[in-house]
Protein backbone atom coordinates (compact mmCIF):
# COMPACT_ATOMS: atom_id res chain seq x y z
CA UNK A 1 0.00 0.00 0.00
CA UNK A 2 1.26 3.55 -0.92
CA UNK A 3 1.86 5.44 2.67
CA UNK A 4 3.38 8.86 0.35
CA UNK A 5 0.83 11.48 0.66
CA UNK A 6 1.43 14.94 -1.50
CA UNK A 7 -1.55 17.77 -0.65
CA UNK A 8 -1.20 20.99 -1.95
CA UNK A 9 -2.81 24.64 -1.10
CA UNK A 10 -3.95 27.10 -3.66
CA UNK A 11 -0.65 29.02 -4.57
CA UNK A 12 -1.61 32.27 -3.15
CA UNK A 13 -1.11 35.38 -5.48
CA UNK A 14 0.20 37.91 -2.93
CA UNK A 15 -1.31 41.37 -4.34
CA UNK A 16 -2.50 42.00 -1.23
CA UNK A 17 -2.01 40.77 2.55
CA UNK A 18 -4.36 37.42 3.08
CA UNK A 19 -7.78 37.19 4.39
CA UNK A 20 -10.08 34.46 6.27
CA UNK A 21 -10.56 32.95 2.80
CA UNK A 22 -6.36 32.13 2.75
CA UNK A 23 -6.60 30.87 6.23
CA UNK A 24 -9.60 28.69 5.56
CA UNK A 25 -7.64 26.81 2.36
CA UNK A 26 -4.38 26.32 4.81
CA UNK A 27 -6.14 25.10 7.88
CA UNK A 28 -8.61 22.59 5.71
CA UNK A 29 -5.13 21.56 3.61
CA UNK A 30 -3.27 21.62 7.23
CA UNK A 31 -5.69 18.97 8.88
CA UNK A 32 -5.26 16.49 5.80
CA UNK A 33 -2.02 16.63 6.20
CA UNK A 34 -1.71 16.03 9.82
CA UNK A 35 -4.14 13.47 9.76
CA UNK A 36 -2.73 11.51 7.14
CA UNK A 37 0.93 12.24 9.43
CA UNK A 38 -0.78 10.51 12.62
CA UNK A 39 -1.98 7.82 10.03
CA UNK A 40 1.82 6.90 9.34
CA UNK A 41 1.65 8.23 6.03
CA UNK A 42 5.06 10.70 4.79
CA UNK A 43 3.46 13.92 3.91
CA UNK A 44 4.54 16.50 1.89
CA UNK A 45 2.69 19.30 2.43
CA UNK A 46 3.11 22.46 0.16
CA UNK A 47 1.93 25.95 0.13
CA UNK A 48 3.40 29.17 -1.21
CA UNK A 49 2.79 32.46 -3.32
CA UNK A 50 2.33 33.28 -7.07
CA UNK A 51 4.17 36.25 -7.87
CA UNK A 52 4.41 36.93 -11.46
CA UNK A 53 1.99 38.60 -13.60
CA UNK A 54 -0.04 42.29 -14.54
CA UNK A 55 -1.65 42.28 -11.59
CA UNK A 56 1.13 42.40 -9.16
CA UNK A 57 3.41 44.69 -11.35
CA UNK A 58 0.38 47.28 -11.40
CA UNK A 59 0.13 46.86 -7.63
CA UNK A 60 3.72 47.52 -7.09
CA UNK A 61 3.88 50.29 -9.23
CA UNK A 62 0.61 51.76 -7.05
CA UNK A 63 2.99 50.86 -3.36
CA UNK A 64 5.62 52.84 -5.63
CA UNK A 65 8.09 49.39 -5.43
CA UNK A 66 10.20 47.40 -7.80
CA UNK A 67 7.97 44.15 -8.37
CA UNK A 68 10.91 42.01 -6.58
CA UNK A 69 10.65 44.01 -3.17
CA UNK A 70 6.96 44.00 -3.40
CA UNK A 71 6.93 40.59 -3.77
CA UNK A 72 9.37 40.12 -1.13
CA UNK A 73 7.37 41.84 1.41
CA UNK A 74 4.14 40.69 0.75
CA UNK A 75 4.99 37.17 -0.04
CA UNK A 76 6.39 37.14 3.96
CA UNK A 77 3.21 37.85 5.15
CA UNK A 78 1.94 34.76 3.53
CA UNK A 79 4.78 33.04 5.38
CA UNK A 80 4.08 34.32 8.62
CA UNK A 81 0.36 33.16 8.41
CA UNK A 82 1.30 30.05 7.93
CA UNK A 83 3.38 29.96 11.01
CA UNK A 84 0.88 31.91 12.93
CA UNK A 85 -2.07 29.33 11.76
CA UNK A 86 0.27 26.72 13.12
CA UNK A 87 0.78 24.82 9.54
CA UNK A 88 2.65 21.64 9.71
CA UNK A 89 3.74 22.70 5.43
CA UNK A 90 7.24 21.00 4.61
CA UNK A 91 7.47 23.60 2.16
CA UNK A 92 6.66 27.02 1.26
CA UNK A 93 7.17 27.68 -2.42
CA UNK A 94 7.93 31.34 -4.35
CA UNK A 95 7.51 31.69 -7.90
CA UNK A 96 10.08 34.27 -8.09
CA UNK A 97 12.30 31.60 -7.20
CA UNK A 98 15.05 29.93 -8.99
CA UNK A 99 14.12 26.33 -9.07
CA UNK A 100 10.82 27.20 -10.11
CA UNK A 101 11.50 29.36 -13.13
CA UNK A 102 13.64 26.30 -14.42
CA UNK A 103 10.72 23.93 -14.23
CA UNK A 104 8.08 26.30 -16.01
CA UNK A 105 10.84 27.04 -19.21
CA UNK A 106 11.76 23.35 -19.27
CA UNK A 107 7.79 22.24 -19.45
CA UNK A 108 7.33 25.55 -21.96
CA UNK A 109 10.10 23.66 -24.14
CA UNK A 110 8.75 20.26 -23.82
CA UNK A 111 5.05 21.92 -24.87
CA UNK A 112 6.63 23.43 -28.29
CA UNK A 113 8.83 20.75 -28.56
CA UNK A 114 5.72 18.72 -28.67
CA UNK A 115 3.73 21.18 -31.07
CA UNK A 116 1.39 22.21 -28.63
CA UNK A 117 2.73 25.83 -28.45
CA UNK A 118 2.14 27.92 -31.16
CA UNK A 119 2.52 31.72 -32.42
CA UNK A 120 -0.21 33.62 -33.35
CA UNK A 121 -2.23 37.08 -32.59
CA UNK A 122 -4.93 37.32 -29.58
CA UNK A 123 -7.65 39.49 -29.42
CA UNK A 124 -10.14 39.41 -26.07
CA UNK A 125 -11.46 39.90 -22.86
CA UNK A 126 -8.84 39.69 -20.54
CA UNK A 127 -9.53 40.19 -16.49
CA UNK A 128 -6.32 41.51 -14.85
CA UNK A 129 -7.93 40.69 -11.03
CA UNK A 130 -8.39 37.54 -12.34
CA UNK A 131 -5.41 36.70 -14.53
CA UNK A 132 -8.37 34.51 -16.85
CA UNK A 133 -9.52 34.96 -20.43
CA UNK A 134 -12.69 35.16 -20.83
CA UNK A 135 -15.35 34.43 -23.87
CA UNK A 136 -17.91 36.83 -25.36
CA UNK A 137 -20.59 34.97 -23.31
CA UNK A 138 -19.10 35.10 -19.57
CA UNK A 139 -19.03 39.03 -19.91
CA UNK A 140 -21.53 41.72 -19.67
CA UNK A 141 -21.68 45.54 -19.72
CA UNK A 142 -22.98 47.17 -16.38
CA UNK A 143 -23.19 51.10 -16.39
CA UNK A 144 -21.06 51.01 -20.01
CA UNK A 145 -18.29 48.91 -17.95
CA UNK A 146 -17.60 45.14 -19.49
CA UNK A 147 -17.16 42.53 -16.76
CA UNK A 148 -17.15 38.78 -15.92
CA UNK A 149 -20.10 37.61 -15.10
CA UNK A 150 -18.68 35.08 -12.70
CA UNK A 151 -16.03 36.81 -10.86
CA UNK A 152 -17.93 40.22 -10.73
CA UNK A 153 -14.21 41.61 -12.27
CA UNK A 154 -13.61 44.04 -14.50
CA UNK A 155 -12.30 42.96 -18.27
CA UNK A 156 -10.34 45.02 -20.75
CA UNK A 157 -10.03 44.09 -24.43
CA UNK A 158 -5.95 42.95 -25.20
CA UNK A 159 -4.70 42.87 -29.25
CA UNK A 160 -1.46 41.32 -29.31
CA UNK A 161 1.32 38.75 -30.28
CA UNK A 162 1.01 35.62 -28.53
CA UNK A 163 1.57 32.11 -28.16
CA UNK A 164 -1.18 29.82 -27.45
CA UNK A 165 -1.33 26.66 -25.96
CA UNK A 166 -3.12 24.18 -28.32
CA UNK A 167 -6.01 23.45 -25.41
CA UNK A 168 -8.58 22.51 -27.98
CA UNK A 169 -6.58 18.79 -29.07
CA UNK A 170 -7.12 17.76 -25.59
CA UNK A 171 -11.05 18.20 -25.15
CA UNK A 172 -11.48 14.82 -26.20
CA UNK A 173 -8.64 13.21 -24.25
CA UNK A 174 -9.89 15.36 -20.93
CA UNK A 175 -13.89 14.28 -21.46
CA UNK A 176 -12.41 10.65 -21.47
CA UNK A 177 -9.88 11.19 -18.29
CA UNK A 178 -13.00 12.55 -16.73
CA UNK A 179 -14.59 9.68 -17.21
CA UNK A 180 -12.01 7.15 -16.42
CA UNK A 181 -11.15 8.90 -13.46
CA UNK A 182 -14.77 10.03 -12.03
CA UNK A 183 -13.22 11.26 -8.29
CA UNK A 184 -10.67 13.50 -10.27
CA UNK A 185 -12.95 16.47 -9.40
CA UNK A 186 -14.89 16.85 -6.09
CA UNK A 187 -17.38 17.73 -5.03
CA UNK A 188 -19.63 16.29 -8.12
CA UNK A 189 -20.97 19.97 -8.50
CA UNK A 190 -17.93 21.18 -9.73
CA UNK A 191 -17.30 18.02 -11.68
CA UNK A 192 -20.49 18.15 -13.27
CA UNK A 193 -19.34 21.95 -14.07
CA UNK A 194 -16.33 21.30 -15.82
CA UNK A 195 -17.75 18.61 -17.69
CA UNK A 196 -20.06 21.02 -18.93
CA UNK A 197 -17.27 23.68 -19.72
CA UNK A 198 -15.30 21.39 -21.30
CA UNK A 199 -18.00 19.84 -24.07
CA UNK A 200 -19.44 23.38 -24.88
CA UNK A 201 -15.60 23.58 -27.01
CA UNK A 202 -12.15 24.67 -25.73
CA UNK A 203 -10.54 27.31 -27.52
CA UNK A 204 -6.62 27.22 -28.00
CA UNK A 205 -5.44 29.30 -24.67
CA UNK A 206 -3.06 32.28 -25.03
CA UNK A 207 0.17 31.68 -22.82
CA UNK A 208 2.22 35.14 -23.11
CA UNK A 209 1.98 38.28 -22.91
CA UNK A 210 3.95 41.38 -24.20
CA UNK A 211 1.60 44.37 -22.70
CA UNK A 212 4.43 43.52 -19.12
CA UNK A 213 7.55 42.33 -18.22
CA UNK A 214 7.19 41.20 -14.89
CA UNK A 215 7.24 37.15 -15.13
CA UNK A 216 9.15 34.60 -16.76
CA UNK A 217 10.30 34.98 -19.83
CA UNK A 218 9.37 32.61 -22.91
CA UNK A 219 12.65 30.72 -23.87
CA UNK A 220 14.18 32.23 -26.98
CA UNK A 221 11.39 34.73 -27.15
CA UNK A 222 12.60 37.66 -24.03
CA UNK A 223 9.75 40.05 -25.59
CA UNK A 224 6.81 37.53 -24.11
CA UNK A 225 6.07 36.71 -20.56
CA UNK A 226 4.73 33.10 -20.20
CA UNK A 227 0.92 33.22 -19.03
CA UNK A 228 1.10 33.37 -15.42
CA UNK A 229 -1.20 30.21 -15.03
CA UNK A 230 0.98 28.03 -17.11
CA UNK A 231 3.63 29.90 -14.58
CA UNK A 232 1.57 29.67 -11.54
CA UNK A 233 0.46 26.25 -11.38
CA UNK A 234 3.95 24.55 -12.42
CA UNK A 235 4.52 24.99 -8.67
CA UNK A 236 3.32 21.55 -7.98
CA UNK A 237 6.17 20.28 -9.92
CA UNK A 238 8.97 22.69 -9.24
CA UNK A 239 8.21 22.23 -5.44
CA UNK A 240 9.57 18.42 -6.29
CA UNK A 241 12.14 19.36 -8.54
CA UNK A 242 10.68 18.22 -11.69
CA UNK A 243 12.11 17.70 -14.39
CA UNK A 244 14.84 15.65 -12.09
CA UNK A 245 12.36 12.43 -12.64
CA UNK A 246 15.60 10.15 -10.68
CA UNK A 247 14.54 12.82 -7.70
CA UNK A 248 13.64 11.36 -4.50
CA UNK A 249 10.98 13.54 -3.90
CA UNK A 250 9.10 13.27 -7.51
CA UNK A 251 9.12 9.62 -7.63
CA UNK A 252 7.90 9.39 -3.72
CA UNK A 253 5.61 12.09 -4.37
CA UNK A 254 3.95 12.54 -7.45
CA UNK A 255 1.32 12.43 -8.86
CA UNK A 256 0.04 14.98 -6.08
CA UNK A 257 -3.00 13.38 -3.47
CA UNK A 258 -4.62 16.12 -3.42
CA UNK A 259 -5.14 19.74 -5.00
CA UNK A 260 -6.94 21.80 -2.30
CA UNK A 261 -8.69 25.05 -4.32
CA UNK A 262 -11.02 27.32 -4.21
CA UNK A 263 -14.08 27.08 -6.41
CA UNK A 264 -13.20 29.96 -8.09
CA UNK A 265 -9.93 29.00 -9.79
CA UNK A 266 -11.09 25.33 -10.69
CA UNK A 267 -10.80 25.52 -14.41
CA UNK A 268 -7.39 26.37 -14.29
CA UNK A 269 -6.28 23.43 -11.93
CA UNK A 270 -9.16 20.78 -13.68
CA UNK A 271 -9.04 21.62 -17.06
CA UNK A 272 -5.82 23.84 -17.91
CA UNK A 273 -3.61 21.95 -15.64
CA UNK A 274 -4.49 18.87 -17.15
CA UNK A 275 -4.05 19.33 -20.27
CA UNK A 276 -0.55 21.10 -19.77
CA UNK A 277 0.40 17.76 -17.90
CA UNK A 278 -0.88 15.53 -21.09
CA UNK A 279 0.41 17.60 -23.46
CA UNK A 280 3.99 17.19 -21.40
CA UNK A 281 3.38 13.53 -20.85
CA UNK A 282 3.12 14.03 -16.94
CA UNK A 283 0.65 11.81 -14.98
CA UNK A 284 -2.42 13.94 -13.63
CA UNK A 285 -3.00 14.57 -9.72
CA UNK A 286 -5.06 12.46 -8.22
CA UNK A 287 -7.62 15.05 -7.08
CA UNK A 288 -8.60 18.55 -7.43
CA UNK A 289 -10.77 19.73 -5.01
CA UNK A 290 -12.95 22.56 -5.13
CA UNK A 291 -14.00 24.02 -1.66
CA UNK A 292 -16.97 26.66 -1.34
CA UNK A 293 -16.46 30.77 -0.53
CA UNK A 294 -15.60 31.99 2.76
CA UNK A 295 -18.12 34.48 2.87
CA UNK A 296 -19.46 38.21 4.69
CA UNK A 297 -22.73 38.40 4.48
CA UNK A 298 -23.91 36.82 0.98
CA UNK A 299 -20.94 38.38 -0.34
CA UNK A 300 -17.09 36.52 -1.20
CA UNK A 301 -14.45 38.76 0.86
CA UNK A 302 -12.78 40.49 -0.99
CA UNK A 303 -10.19 43.86 -0.79
CA UNK A 304 -12.49 45.41 -3.52
CA UNK A 305 -15.83 44.88 -1.27
CA UNK A 306 -13.73 45.64 1.20
CA UNK A 307 -15.30 43.17 3.33
CA UNK A 308 -11.91 41.77 4.29
CA UNK A 309 -12.27 39.54 7.67
CA UNK A 310 -8.71 39.62 9.36
CA UNK A 311 -7.70 36.20 11.11
CA UNK A 312 -5.09 37.70 12.93
CA UNK A 313 -7.57 39.91 15.07
CA UNK A 314 -10.12 37.19 14.80
CA UNK A 315 -7.35 34.58 16.37
CA UNK A 316 -6.08 37.49 18.68
CA UNK A 317 -9.68 37.70 20.42
CA UNK A 318 -10.17 33.86 20.72
CA UNK A 319 -7.17 31.94 20.14
CA UNK A 320 -6.04 29.97 16.93
CA UNK A 321 -7.86 26.77 17.90
CA UNK A 322 -10.78 28.17 18.36
CA UNK A 323 -10.86 29.67 15.00
CA UNK A 324 -9.36 26.73 13.07
CA UNK A 325 -11.79 24.26 14.88
CA UNK A 326 -14.94 26.85 13.66
CA UNK A 327 -13.64 26.81 10.35
CA UNK A 328 -13.34 23.02 10.24
CA UNK A 329 -17.02 22.69 11.85
CA UNK A 330 -19.08 25.17 10.93
CA UNK A 331 -18.23 25.64 7.17
CA UNK A 332 -19.78 22.67 5.59
CA UNK A 333 -16.58 21.11 3.44
CA UNK A 334 -17.16 21.45 -0.48
CA UNK A 335 -19.79 24.59 0.07
CA UNK A 336 -19.96 28.37 0.98
CA UNK A 337 -19.39 29.19 4.34
CA UNK A 338 -21.09 32.36 6.43
CA UNK A 339 -19.13 32.85 9.43
CA UNK A 340 -20.33 35.30 12.11
CA UNK A 341 -18.54 36.21 15.67
CA UNK A 342 -22.11 34.62 17.47
CA UNK A 343 -21.72 31.64 15.64
CA UNK A 344 -18.17 31.62 16.68
CA UNK A 345 -18.31 32.04 20.33
CA UNK A 346 -21.73 29.64 20.43
CA UNK A 347 -19.46 27.04 19.50
CA UNK A 348 -16.16 27.75 21.49
CA UNK A 349 -18.41 27.63 24.69
CA UNK A 350 -20.84 24.37 23.78
CA UNK A 351 -18.14 21.76 21.76
CA UNK A 352 -14.58 23.37 22.96
CA UNK A 353 -15.18 24.46 26.80
CA UNK A 354 -18.51 22.75 27.65
CA UNK A 355 -17.37 19.45 26.09
CA UNK A 356 -13.72 19.04 25.21
CA UNK A 357 -12.36 21.14 28.46
CA UNK A 358 -14.72 20.11 30.45
CA UNK A 359 -14.17 16.36 30.49
CA UNK A 360 -10.62 16.82 30.66
CA UNK A 361 -10.69 18.91 33.73
CA UNK A 362 -13.22 16.87 35.35
CA UNK A 363 -11.81 13.63 35.05
CA UNK A 364 -8.37 14.99 35.67
CA UNK A 365 -9.36 16.58 38.66
CA UNK A 366 -11.51 13.17 40.27
CA UNK A 367 -8.34 11.37 39.45
CA UNK A 368 -5.93 13.29 41.26
CA UNK A 369 -8.67 13.66 44.52
CA UNK A 370 -9.91 9.30 44.34
CA UNK A 371 -6.93 7.46 42.93
CA UNK A 372 -3.65 9.48 43.97
CA UNK A 373 -3.28 11.04 40.89
CA UNK A 374 -2.04 8.51 38.84
CA UNK A 375 -3.93 6.04 36.02
CA UNK A 376 -5.70 3.34 38.12
CA UNK A 377 -3.13 0.40 37.76
CA UNK A 378 -6.17 -2.49 38.71
CA UNK A 379 -9.47 -2.23 36.50
CA UNK A 380 -11.78 -4.30 34.92
CA UNK A 381 -13.87 -3.73 32.05
CA UNK A 382 -17.72 -4.80 32.64
CA UNK A 383 -19.91 -4.39 29.44
CA UNK A 384 -20.36 -0.48 29.18
CA UNK A 385 -16.69 0.25 29.52
CA UNK A 386 -15.87 -1.53 26.37
CA UNK A 387 -18.97 -0.80 24.37
CA UNK A 388 -17.70 2.84 24.28
CA UNK A 389 -13.98 2.38 23.89
CA UNK A 390 -14.70 -0.67 21.17
CA UNK A 391 -16.64 2.00 18.90
CA UNK A 392 -13.39 3.99 17.98
CA UNK A 393 -11.39 0.57 16.70
CA UNK A 394 -14.94 -0.38 14.82
CA UNK A 395 -14.97 2.82 13.18
CA UNK A 396 -11.26 3.15 12.35
CA UNK A 397 -11.44 2.17 9.16
CA UNK A 398 -14.55 3.76 7.83
CA UNK A 399 -12.70 7.34 9.99
CA UNK A 400 -9.70 6.53 6.94
CA UNK A 401 -12.21 6.01 4.32
CA UNK A 402 -14.07 8.98 4.82
CA UNK A 403 -11.25 11.33 5.14
CA UNK A 404 -10.12 9.79 1.73
CA UNK A 405 -13.75 10.85 0.00
CA UNK A 406 -12.50 14.42 2.27
CA UNK A 407 -16.08 14.08 4.00
CA UNK A 408 -14.59 16.39 6.74
CA UNK A 409 -18.12 16.81 7.94
CA UNK A 410 -18.49 12.73 8.99
CA UNK A 411 -15.35 13.37 10.99
CA UNK A 412 -16.32 16.69 13.02
CA UNK A 413 -19.59 15.45 13.62
CA UNK A 414 -17.65 11.24 15.23
CA UNK A 415 -15.98 14.11 17.10
CA UNK A 416 -18.96 16.33 18.45
CA UNK A 417 -20.77 13.01 18.99
CA UNK A 418 -17.79 11.54 20.57
CA UNK A 419 -17.34 13.84 23.43
CA UNK A 420 -20.89 13.78 24.07
CA UNK A 421 -20.84 9.96 24.93
CA UNK A 422 -17.94 10.23 27.01
CA UNK A 423 -19.23 13.01 29.50
CA UNK A 424 -22.84 10.61 29.40
CA UNK A 425 -20.55 7.55 30.28
CA UNK A 426 -18.72 9.37 33.48
CA UNK A 427 -22.36 11.26 34.59
CA UNK A 428 -23.91 7.87 33.86
CA UNK A 429 -21.39 5.85 36.00
CA UNK A 430 -21.04 8.06 38.65
CA UNK A 431 -17.81 7.14 39.55
CA UNK A 432 -18.35 9.49 42.82
CA UNK A 433 -20.93 7.28 44.39
CA UNK A 434 -18.52 3.86 44.19
CA UNK A 435 -15.93 5.15 46.49
CA UNK A 436 -17.01 1.61 48.60
CA UNK A 437 -16.04 -0.11 45.34
CA UNK A 438 -12.63 1.17 44.16
CA UNK A 439 -12.11 -1.47 41.40
CA UNK A 440 -15.03 -0.43 39.72
CA UNK A 441 -14.22 3.46 40.77
CA UNK A 442 -11.03 2.82 39.13
CA UNK A 443 -12.30 1.07 35.86
CA UNK A 444 -14.58 4.17 35.08
CA UNK A 445 -11.35 6.64 35.49
CA UNK A 446 -9.40 4.24 33.73
CA UNK A 447 -12.28 4.41 30.73
CA UNK A 448 -12.75 7.92 30.64
CA UNK A 449 -9.09 9.04 30.56
CA UNK A 450 -8.37 6.65 27.71
CA UNK A 451 -11.56 8.02 25.69
CA UNK A 452 -9.95 11.10 26.64
CA UNK A 453 -6.67 10.09 25.22
CA UNK A 454 -8.77 8.61 22.34
CA UNK A 455 -10.41 11.84 21.16
CA UNK A 456 -7.32 13.81 21.96
CA UNK A 457 -6.03 12.04 19.12
CA UNK A 458 -8.49 12.58 17.40
CA UNK A 459 -9.16 15.83 17.25
CA UNK A 460 -5.48 16.25 17.08
CA UNK A 461 -5.45 17.44 13.11
CA UNK A 462 -8.59 20.13 14.34
CA UNK A 463 -6.69 21.95 17.24
CA UNK A 464 -3.07 20.58 17.42
CA UNK A 465 -1.84 22.91 20.08
CA UNK A 466 -5.03 22.21 22.27
CA UNK A 467 -4.55 18.43 21.44
CA UNK A 468 -1.08 18.41 23.22
CA UNK A 469 -1.78 20.19 25.88
CA UNK A 470 -4.72 17.61 26.72
CA UNK A 471 -1.82 15.07 26.17
CA UNK A 472 -0.19 16.19 28.42
CA UNK A 473 -1.75 14.89 31.42
CA UNK A 474 -0.52 11.36 30.57
CA UNK A 475 2.70 12.76 29.05
CA UNK A 476 1.82 11.97 25.62
CA UNK A 477 4.02 13.99 22.89
CA UNK A 478 3.43 14.44 19.48
CA UNK A 479 5.40 11.80 17.46
CA UNK A 480 3.75 9.40 19.68
CA UNK A 481 0.19 10.48 18.10
CA UNK A 482 -0.62 7.18 16.29
CA UNK A 483 -4.01 6.52 14.94
CA UNK A 484 -3.70 3.18 15.03
CA UNK A 485 -3.49 3.21 18.63
CA UNK A 486 -7.36 3.69 18.88
CA UNK A 487 -7.59 -0.14 18.73
CA UNK A 488 -5.53 -0.16 21.69
CA UNK A 489 -8.03 0.17 25.05
CA UNK A 490 -5.10 -0.07 27.63
CA UNK A 491 -2.74 2.33 26.14
CA UNK A 492 -2.23 4.85 28.52
CA UNK A 493 0.22 3.57 31.37
CA UNK A 494 -1.18 1.54 34.42
CA UNK A 495 -0.03 3.61 37.47
CA UNK A 496 1.30 6.54 36.11
CA UNK A 497 1.44 9.94 37.85
CA UNK A 498 -1.27 12.25 35.68
CA UNK A 499 -0.48 15.63 35.45
CA UNK A 500 -2.50 18.65 35.87
CA UNK A 501 -3.36 21.26 33.03
CA UNK A 502 -4.82 24.52 32.36
CA UNK A 503 -7.96 25.11 31.63
CA UNK A 504 -7.95 24.36 28.09
CA UNK A 505 -11.16 26.71 26.52
CA UNK A 506 -12.25 29.86 28.44
CA UNK A 507 -15.85 30.12 28.22
CA UNK A 508 -17.10 33.25 26.75
CA UNK A 509 -19.66 35.11 28.91
CA UNK A 510 -22.21 36.57 26.56
CA UNK A 511 -23.38 40.37 27.08
CA UNK A 512 -27.43 39.94 26.66
CA UNK A 513 -27.81 43.73 27.36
Amino acid sequence: MDKNFYITTPIYYPSAKPHMGHAYSSIIADFFARFKSIDDYDVYFLTGTDEHGLKIQRSAEKAGKGPQEFCDEISKTFRDLSKILNLSNTDFIRTTEERHKKTVQYLWNKLEKNDDIYLSNYSGWYSVSDEAFYNEDEIKEINGNKIAISSKSPVEWIEEESFFFRLSKWEKPLLEFYESNPDFISPVSRKNEVISFVKSGLKDLSVSRKTFSWGIPVPNKKDHIIYVWLDALTNYLSALNYPDTKNTLFNKFWPASIHLIGKDILRFHAVYWPAFLLAANVTLPKKVYGHGWILSGDEKMSKSKGNILDPLEIIEKYGLDSLRYYLIKEVSFGNDGNISQERLENCINSDLANNYGNLCQRVVAFTIKNCEGKIPSKIKFLEDDLKILNKYKKNLDNIRSKIDEQNINFYIDYIVSSLFEANKYFNDQEPWKKKNDQLRLNTIVYTTLEIVRKISFLIYPIIPETSLKALKIFNILEPNIKLETLSNNEYIQKGNIINKIDILFKKIEKNND
